[in-house]
């Protein structure tokens, strides 16, 4: 095969010829055949055919060889175009199904609404054509694949279809030409054999080949196969001939035998038995010779399904040899693995299996090869046929064990677990053909058994209880079949199967399948045994337990919880009782398997109990939803009590490992804990078993049952009287937790109603209580954490109330909130205050946390409710809840409220509280109490009579007289003998006791006793719970077997006894002299510190209502209220007890301990108190840092802040530096530096005129086209300018910067230099990690953290001639033009070289490094001087741009913005003024002279050497003014300042009306032109814009090149008329950037305060601002623009020479000269793409679309919110340098500040420079929820106040310091 390969490569050009020469031929062959086919006697012409096809379809030619895939083609088309004939057979197409399948990670639809099966789905073109609104439906990525249900009305409701499936299209389609597809019929079989042939012929056992060579073999196959699935495409009707094709069993059996006269054939064919025989399935002709021949024809369909299993074990030799070799080679400490005998088969299933037709062979293969995609896809794109649909289910299920079998083999048993779903779930969602299948092909038993088979191969023998003796096997959960999850689609299938009520129902009825059901649940009892470490700590922590939940949730709850939707009815019953008695007959077998006797084994605990848990949840069934009665279905109290044992050991340990008993064990064992409670488990698994001990307890002896428990949790030894005590079992600090865990048990039990008659409306609502008070949650987090039924079939939650309606009932929403800097808040809901008040129930919440700090979380939001509502101040106690009546069933239960044993326990606890024994808690006394309240209100109904007479005096009766627990409260018990450690203070220490207060001297109020000994003995109680239970369990084992049993149970209480500890215990006796009352109202006294704290009266002057809330002084007032209103005799003894004027006993206000006691409780009070007030403090101080440091508003008056008004001081300005807090001024040699961070922007180049954002293209016609930005607009000018004028000039001419600017900005705190290195040098040596990088110069500001990367040094404050430079001048204009000039000519004086000059040195080059070197280069010479002026005062430039931007893009609100208040303007000016004063401009090029003065063109002549300079109306005007205010001695004069401010504005002036003039049409040029000359010599016609207008337009009007004459395009510009009011406010809007812009720089330079002004009059405003116009006594509306000018020379010369520079340009073209002239200073505000509403537009269209650099569709797209570039994340294939696409695109559109939307997850990342942060996503659900990763795929709508807030972020380059967690990218987004 392999040479043969090569060979065929090599000749492969030849084979392309060839091809191309016989095409003709192919088609006039297949044309002929068409026609001799079609003719009646045929027989010649099939001949041929089959002759032509022998060569053709050759199985020994190569596969790869696509000639015989040509002539199939040519044939199957019969003579036209194959496209073509495509075409036709669809028109033909009468399929109703979509059936379209889809493979992994495609993103389909699933609406519960229509949905009938859970699996439904819809691919997204058929679910946008159907009507879906108001649906409940999902997006979601598919993770097996699948196919689409439209149109199958077996899966959907028919309202959901889509419109092409709604109409039963079959109808109207013509039938079908019967020539049309006879050639298909004809050439199809063999080319299908030709596959099956090849299939044969490549496979090899897997032992000897490798995976490789199957997928080679594949791969040459690939072309036929895509062949078969085109054909599939084609429609019904070619669906209908393959579908014959493969199930004609005629056809098969002459082509697929082993041909006699064919070697090759006959080769293959051995090969096919030999690979049937390997898979266990018998061929046929050895199984006819072995068995009698009589196949029933029943079995038929089923055939061989078990054949696999063969109950001869041997199977295949080999297997068993490996299975051996596998044990030999684990280490000698892993535990053997245990074989079964499978002798539990169902014989009639293991028949064998035989292929009769193609589509077996096919599947067969298919299965061989571990399910190839394309096959997959094949076999499932047939579907639609119905034929086909029965044929296909019935072989799959013929081959089920086999592909389990192969499953369990395969190295990639993921992928195909998830092939094999992809197939299971198209064919058994449908409820008739699951049906079809149970009945005809055995599949419930075939599925049964291959489950039973694939965990016996896995089992190990079960170390619980008994190791040596146990014959229980169980599955060992770190096999990889369990660890990997393997048996998942087996069991999905089952589940699936089961969901629908025909099957489940046969399943119930048959009573083997069950038991083999129980069975297989069985090896899943006690899997994952733990043991208690006790030693030292475990090696090596196992996480196989992981793997154990997971098995038993999928493998046994889900089919449980799916068998139980059907058990819902009266009908039901038997199934119901059936299923009881199976598991108790099972778990009868199983507690004899492991030797169960009575007692659990020390030290174990494992968490599986999927018997007890099925027993549970169907007997809760059948009361609630059967009417069944619960006795029938109880087993003997013997079996009650060992049922009771191992859910109750869970319980006891649970407690145990959160009283860190089980630490040695690792983290792991924690893990289990959390997860038994955890919301997916918990309804599973803690329930069942919690409701199981309810039903334990209501029918076995309540005695007994507390006792069991006391003795289960291991506190026996501390219920005692004594002070101490010895603990066998338990460590002293582990007694309290174990003791609290013990009660809060006992609580839990008795007062949870979740299975004892809640309805399912009522436990829905406790659930979501529950988690709502633990902390507010957001709705898709709730609906996970509410435990719903997990079988899948029930979307919906049950009950009548739904998830929503319910959820509005308990919860407020609070919607998110958005501060901008705050971080993203999700919409959360809340609970309401009702249900606060009355409804939390922090029982529930103990249940349900998996955190203990829950717990705490619920108790503090209560307690902050309570406070803000002003119901309770003080720290609340759990509130107690009243429950919901119990189910008569279960009202044994309340017995146990009512037993000696608990009253006793009850008493001796409030008594060890009262007396402060050690280990005693606030959080027992809140049990102890609850449970008496629970007593009170749940009374045993008294009905003496069945109680039996007691025999023998038991050893409690003596304590109290009866049961009742309103009786027994004011029992008073006198005498109590306990055993005590010789140490012990009871223990009498000299002979004769002479007076009663000795006691007390041991801080102990129990009064010893003097007298005679003999006759308190006899009164004096002794209790111990050990005895009393044994004693117990013998009798109820003695009545229910009379015959004596007993002596085989040996007595294991010896276990209980201390070994010989040193302090012996000896026997004394205390006085007590108390009741449970009596000793209730003394606590009440210790708690409210004040003796008689209840009068004699208090119970009539008692205000009930407010008893809910409180702390325990309320919780005992409620009780004694209780008892009192129940029973008179207890209102009395109350009486009584209060009124005894407070006895001068207990003696204890002065004794030690309790002083101590009382000490610690007011230290700590006090403790607590000190605490809040320094945090008080601590917050209020940050406050106020927080006021200074960041405020927005308010402006700020210290210097240091606020930088601009530095100048203002008369003295030097102070700074204070915040590493060593001196403060001090900046001097030459210890500058002082700003905190700055420097980053590259392109904001500003991002705006576009129109104020509207652009929207994000989501079609393909719309496109964004970026010639429109401020960016492109300035490249595009100054590149215009380069082509016709002086570099050096040009370069002045213009701003850069508007890309890849630098932007600078302070957080406002300063420190010194030197300070600031010796911080970065910790900072270097910091092994912390830190989110940003210290070698690239960053650091966070060490007062207010913020992220920054230099440091700009403060200029020494000059504070003398502050006020002379300052003052306002009243020289003569021309006097100051020639002071500007003398400045200018007279260079500053060169800085020293100083510690200052050096810093100001090394913040230029840290500027330089902040952008990329394309955005520093335009000049034609790279690193020219002039270069560097241009960046220079461009930077500047930047930022007040940018500071314009931030204040809105006007001055309209004045006064310092948050913008200024990041700005540090003032001495990034002084800075960059030092580093200009470098560059002298040469006096023959100085602007300034051109501003100001006529000069005589004499250089006519030197223009030809060289190019022109930019004549003076093409300049910027702003960039001028940076220029000259940056190379002028500092500091500037404000007087010289305002000189230049006017001299320039003349020539802004007349730029708008050049510009202005250029956009009139010809004919209003003419108008304007001549009225203006009219009034040229009027008085002020040098400030009236119409003769200046007049007079610019006939001196341009020289040139023929500036205004084109009648141009369409003219007239375009200027459709509206203009008037003078028209004109006049276009010349205010040309002139006004430069005005903000001066008048920014003024506020900056000289602190100027900036007012406020409406927009209408921000013109006139900044005008007086800047001493253009007299201040404003005019009325606004009269300001003229002109009238703001100043002329020093005649007005007419100065324009008509700058005019004439234009002018005098003769290479110009009308284009190049008007776009230089006609330029509009006015930008909008840069903006953000607009984004759809609805986020599945953009996901529809972005998410498969391809990428326009590699032209693939990417795995992770990408998009560019700032220009809509569309860019593959993480991809590979557009990498350029190691560089990734969206961090390139970072670069060069945001000078590496990139905003993308990451399409497959909704979010938002940012890039900054070499950091990237996830921002969150701007899109949110209808709870206004995030759904990153689409994982939930609800609809998300965009949120307005989220993007506008990113927008926020990005125009004020805020994203450093707003988002916190950052991480490097290396590139590689």
């Amino acid at each position: 095969m392999q040479d043969n390969k090569n060979k065929f490569v090599d000749s492969k050009p030849e084979c392309m010829m060839a091809a191309s020469l016989l095409r003709r031929d192919k088609k006039a062959t297949a044309a002929h055949f068409k026609a001799d086919l079609n003719r009646t006697d045929n027989s010649s012409g099939v001949r041929q055919l089959q002759e032509l096809l022998d060569v053709v379809l050759n199985p020994e030619k190569p596969a790869a060889d696509t000639e015989a895939l040509d002539w199939c083609k040519c044939l199957i088309a019969g003579g036209e175009g194959f496209e073509e004939f495509c075409v036709t057979v669809r028109s033909y197409d009468n399929a109703t199904l979509c059936g379209l399948v889809w493979t992994a990670n495609f993103v389909a639809y699933r609406c519960r609404t229509c949905g009938i099966s859970p699996c439904m789905s819809l691919c997204a073109e058929c679910f946008n054509n159907g009507d879906h609104t108001g649906h409940d439906f999902n997006m979601f990525r598919s993770q097996a694949g699948g196919a689409c249900d439209c149109g199958d009305s077996n899966v959907m409701r028919e309202s959901g279809f889509c419109r092409r499936h709604r109409l039963k299209t079959g109808e109207n389609v013509p039938s079908i030409p019967q020539d049309l597809l006879l050639m298909s019929e004809m050439v199809l079989p063999r080319f299908i054999q030709c596959i099956i042939q090849y299939l044969r012929d490549g496979y090899v056992e897997p032992d000897t080949s490798t995976d490789r060579d199957l997928q080679t073999v594949l791969q040459q196959l690939e072309p036929q196969i895509s062949f078969l699935e085109e054909l599939t495409k084609m429609g019904g009707a070619m669906r209908t001939v393959l579908t014959k094709i493969l199930t004609n069993l005629q056809t098969f059996k002459e082509l697929s035998m082993g041909q006699e006269e064919n070697l090759y054939a006959k080769k293959n064919y051995d090969k096919y038995l030999s690979a049937l025989k390997n898979s266990g399935l018998v061929s046929v002709e050895e199984k006819a010779q072995g068995a009698t021949a009589d196949v029933t024809v029943g079995a038929e369909g089923g055939a061989g399904a078990m054949a696999l299993l063969g109950s001869a074990a041997p199977g295949s030799p080999d297997e068993s040899i490996k299975e051996d070799d596998q044990d030999a080679g684990q280490s000698v400490g892993q535990r053997k693995r245990v074989k079964l005998s499978s002798s539990t088969k169902d014989p009639r299933i293991i028949e064998s299996l035989k292929h009769k037709c193609f589509l077996e062979e096919l599947l067969f293969w298919t299965i061989k090869y571990e399910f190839p995609q394309k096959m997959v896809t094949f076999l499932l794109n047939m579907l639609p046929d119905q034929d086909y649909k029965i044929n296909f289910t019935k072989t799959f299920v013929q081959h089920y064990a086999f592909i389990m079998k192969t499953l369990m083999k395969s190295h990639e048993s993921d992928t195909m677990s998830n092939r094999i779903v992809h197939i299971s779930v198209q064919l058994f969602s449908n409820e008739e053909l699951a049906r079809h299948m149970t009945e005809e092909c055995h599949l419930l038993d075939i599925m049964v058994t291959v489950l039973l088979y694939m965990m016996e191969s896995c089992l190990i023998k079960s170390e619980l209880q008994d190791e040596e003796s146990s014959r229980h096997v169980v599955v060992n959960c770190s096999e990889a079949l369990l660890k990997n999850n393997t048996y998942w689609p087996l069991v999905s299938d089952f589940i699936n199967i089961l969901s629908h009520q025909s099957v489940a129902k046969k399943f119930l009825e048959d009573q083997s399948l069950l038991m083999l059901w129980m069975s297989f649940v069985s090896f899943f009892q006690g899997m994952n045994l733990n043991k208690r470490e006790l030693n030292e700590h475990v090696e090596f922590e196992s996480q196989t337990y992981y793997a154990a939940f997971a098995a038993e949730l999928e493998a046994c709850a889900q089919p449980m919880w799916g068998l139980l939707t059907h058990c819902k009815v009266k009908e039901t019953q038997e199934y119901t009782k059936t299923v009881v008695r199976y598991c108790l007959e099972t778990l009868q077998i199983w507690f004899d398997a492991i030797g169960f006797i009575d007692e659990p084994a020390l030290n174990q605990v494992t968490f599986h109990l999927p018997l007890h848990r099925y027993y549970a949840m169907f007997l809760s069934k059948a009361i609630k939803c059967q009417g069944l009665d619960l006795d029938s279905l109880l087993p003997d109290q013997e079996m009650l009590m060992k049922i009771m044992v191992h859910p109750l050991q869970i319980q006891a340990c649970l407690s145990e490992i959160h009283s860190n008993m089980w630490v040695r064990n690792g983290l792991q064992i924690k893990g289990q804990a959390m997860t038994y409670v955890q919301s997916h488990f918990c309804n599973s698994m803690i329930d069942p078993d919690i409701y199981l001990l309810q039903v334990c307890a209501s029918r076995l002896d309540p005695d007994y049952f507390i006792s069991s428990v006391f003795e289960r949790f291991k506190v026996v030894d501390l219920l005692t009287m004594a002070s101490q005590h010895q603990n066998a079992v338990l460590d002293s600090e582990q007694e309290r937790p174990m003791l609290e865990g013990a009660l809060t048990f006992l609580v839990i039990l008795t007062s949870l109603r979740i299975h004892l008659g809640m309805t399912d409306d009522e436990i829905l609502r406790s659930e979501m209580v529950s988690q709502l008070c633990m902390n507010d949650r957001t709705h898709s987090a709730l609906l996970d954490l509410i435990p719903e039924n997990p079988n899948p079939k029930s979307g919906i939650v049950p009950g009548s109330c739904s998830f929503e309606e319910m959820l509005s009932g308990v919860a407020d929403f609070k919607a998110p909130v958005f501060e901008p800097g705050g971080s993203m808040q999700q919409g959360m809901y809340t609970p309401k205050a009702e249900v606060w008040e009355n409804e939390f129930d922090p029982i529930m919440v103990i249940l349900r946390t998996v955190y203990r700090r829950d717990v705490q979380s619920a108790m503090d939001r209560y307690s902050a409710f309570l406070k803000q509502s002003g119901i309770h101040t003080g720290n609340p106690w759990p509130p107690y809840k009243e429950r919901t009546p119990l189910h008569p069933c279960y009202k044994g239960l309340i017995k146990l409220l009512h037993c000696k044993t608990l009253h006793i326990v009850i008493f001796t606890l409030l008594y060890k509280i009262w007396m402060d024994h050690q280990n005693m808690s606030e959080h027992v006394l809140c049990m102890v109490l609850y449970l008496i309240e629970l007593g009170l209100d749940n009374q045993v109904q008294d009905n003496k009579g069945d109680e039996e007479p007691c025999i023998e005096e038991h050893c409690h009766d003596s304590w109290f007289p009866g049961t009742n627990l309103l009786s027994n409260l004011h029992h008073v018990i006198n005498f109590v003998r306990v055993r005590v450690p010789e140490t012990a203070p009871e223990v009498k220490r000299e002979a004769p006791p002479s007076t009663s207060t000795e006691a007390s001297s041991y801080g102990q109020n129990s009064r010893r006793l003097s007298g005679n000994w003999r006759e308190n003995l006899r009164e004096a109680q002794m209790f111990s719970l050990v005895a009393e239970r044994r004693r117990k369990f013998q009798e109820i084992i003695n009545r229910s077997n009379s015959e004596a049993t007993q002596v085989i149970r040996p007595k294991s209480s010896t276990r209980w006894v201390p070994p010989g500890t040193p302090p012996q215990l000896v026997t004394e006796i205390l006085e007590i002299r108390e009741s449970m009352l009596s000793l209730l109202i003394k606590l009440h006294q210790k708690m409210s510190s004040r003796q008689n704290s209840l009068s004699a009266s208090w119970l009539e002057d008692m205000d009930t209502s407010r008893h809910a809330h409180g702390d325990g002084i309320t919780a005992i007032e409620r009780i004694l209220t209780k008892a009192a209103t129940r029973s008179c005799q207890i209102k009395r003894s109350i009486q009584d007890i209060c009124g005894k004027v407070c006895p001068p006993v207990p003696p204890k206000k002065s004794s030690p301990s309790d002083k101590k006691t009382m000490d610690k409780e007011e230290r700590r009070q006090r403790a607590r108190e000190r605490q809040q007030k320094l945090l008080a403090e601590f917050a209020s101080r940050q406050k106020s840092f927080m006021e200074t440091a960041m405020d927005v508003e308010s402006p700020d008056t210290e210097a240091a802040m606020d930088v601009g008004a530095s100048e203002v001081m008369e003295s030097e300005v102070l700074y204070e530096c915040v590493i060593c807090g001196q403060s001090g001024p900046s001097t030459e040699d210890r500058p002082i530096g700003l905190v700055v961070l420097l980053q590259a922007s392109s904001v500003l180049g991002h705006r576009c005129k129109n104020k509207e954002a652009k929207d994000l293209p989501t079609t393909d016609e719309e496109h964004i086209y970026p010639a429109d930005t401020c960016g492109v607009a300035h490249d595009v000018r100054l590149t215009l300018m380069q082509r016709f004028f002086k570099d050096s000039s040009c370069l002045q001419s213009v701003s850069i910067g508007w890309d890849g600017g630098v932007y600078v900005q302070t957080c406002g705190h300063t420190l010194h230099i030197d300070c600031h290195k010796s911080y970065m040098e910790s900072l270097r040596n910091d092994q912390v990690l830190q989110g940003f990088s210290v070698d690239k110069g960053e650091f966070t500001c060490p007062l207010c953290r913020q992220f920054a990367n230099s440091v700009l040094p403060c200029r020494p404050g000059r504070g003398t001639e502050g006020g002379a430079w300052h003052a306002p001048t009243n020289k003569k204009t021309g006097v100051l033009v020639k002071e500007v000039e003398d400045l200018q000519e007279r260079l500053g004086p060169f800085p020293t070289e100083s510690n200052l000059s050096k810093e100001m040195e090394l913040v230029i080059k840290d500027i330089k490094n902040t952008t990329q070197k394309k955005y520093m280069d335009y000049g034609r010479n790279p690193g020219s001087p002039d270069n560097d002026f241009l960046f220079m005062y461009s930077v500047a430039r930047t930022n007040l741009e940018l500071e314009l931007v931030h204040r809105g893009g006007n001055l309209c609100s004045g006064g310092a913005s948050a913008a200024a208040k990041r700005s540090c303007l003032n001495q990034l000016f002084h800075v960059l003024a030092m580093h200009m004063r470098l560059y002298s401009i040469d006096s023959a090029y100085n602007p300034w002279t051109k501003l100001t003065q006529i000069t005589q063109s004499k250089e006519a002549d030197s223009f030809d050497e060289e190019r022109p300079e930019v004549p003076m109306l093409f300049r910027d005007v702003p960039s001028l003014l940076i220029i000259f205010v940056l190379t002028m001695p500092q500091p500037l004069r404000k007087e010289h300042f305002t000189c230049v401010v006017r001299m320039l504005f003349n020539l802004q002036f007349t730029q708008a009306l050049a510009a202005l003039s250029a956009k009139f049409s010809p004919e209003e040029r003419q108008a304007w032109s001549t009225s203006g000359a009219l009034k040229k010599n009027a008085a002020n016609a040098e400030k009236s814009f119409e003769v200046l207008l007049s007079h610019a337009t006939s001196e341009l009007s020289k040139n023929k090149s500036i205004y084109k004459v009648n141009t369409e395009e003219t007239s375009m510009l200027s459709s509206s008329v203009w008037s003078p009011q028209s004109i006049e406010f276009s010349l205010q809007q040309f002139c006004l950037p430069f005005l903000r812009l001066s008048c920014l720089l003024q506020h900056h330079l000289y602190g100027d305060n900036l007012t406020g002004c409406l927009e209408e009059e921000e013109f006139s405003c900044l005008a007086v601002c800047l001493g253009l116009l007299p201040s404003a006594t005019q009325p606004s509306n009269t300001v003229h623009s002109a009238s703001c000018l100043e002329w020093t020379v005649s007005a007419f010369e100065l324009m008509s020479q700058w005019c004439a520079e234009v002018t005098g340009l003769s290479q110009l073209q009308y284009e190049q000269s008007s776009t230089l002239v006609v330029q509009d200073p006015q930008w909008a505000a840069p903006r953000l793409l607009h984004l759809p509403d609805n986020y599945n537009i953009i996901f529809q269209y972005y998410h498969r679309k391809a990428c326009t650099s590699c032209k693939k569709v990417p795995k992770d797209p990408a998009l560019c919110l700032v220009c809509g570039a569309f860019v593959c994340l993480k991809g590979g294939c557009c990498k350029q340098q190691g560089i990734c696409e969206c961090v390139l695109h970072s670069q060069h559109c945001g000078a590496a500040t990139g905003i993308f939307l990451l399409i497959n997850a909704s979010v938002i990342i940012i890039i900054r420079g070499h950091r990237f942060c996830l921002w969150g996503s701007v899109y949110l659900d209808a709870h206004g929820e995030e759904d990153r990763d689409l994982r939930r795929g609800k609809p998300l709508f965009l949120c307005e106040e989220r993007y506008r807030v990113l927008e926020q972020q990005w125009v004020s380059h805020t994203f450093d310091h707003i988002n916190k967690r950052w991480g490097p990218h290396y590139n590689g987004l």
